[in-house]
């Protein structure tokens, strides 16, 4: 079927003026092809973008509570702890137990242990409860 739809985009293209925006439409797909197909071949792909743009909208609503970020190192930490708290969700990982958890440990943590830590090697563990 996707050979068929690539053949036929071929096909209408050839028919199109180059300034119609059907001929920019078909373009645009031809252009990023590989991509555009590479679900077939690893399923763990989706055919749309609208797992990216449904996790993109978070940072859409909180724009404006970025502007108060206090200064640029303090957006960049912000942007390191998002991106941190989406890799516990690719890794499938309870962000808010990976998060608890690790601010927990993280203060007796020896600094050669910490990759133990980020979400693709992170084993949970109970935390003792305070006596």
């Amino acid at each position: 079927m996707v050979d068929e739809l690539h053949n036929f985009l071929h096909e209408r293209r050839a028919k199109l003026s180059g300034k119609s925006e059907t001929a920019k439409a078909i373009d645009y797909s031809l252009k990023r092809w590989e991509v555009f197909t590479r679900f077939i071949d690893d399923g763990r792909q989706c055919m749309t973008n609208n797992a990216a743009e449904r996790e993109l909208r978070t940072v859409a609503v909180g724009r404006k509570n970025w502007t108060f970020a206090g200064s640029d190192d303090g957006g960049r930490r912000g942007a390191a702890i998002y991106t941190l708290i989406q890799t516990t969700k690719l890794n499938n990982v309870d962000p808010h137990a990976w998060l608890a958890d690790v601010l927990a440990r993280l203060p007796d943590r020896p600094a050669s242990r910490i990759a133990d830590l980020l979400p693709w090697s992170w084993k949970h563990t109970a935390i003792p409860a305070a006596a």
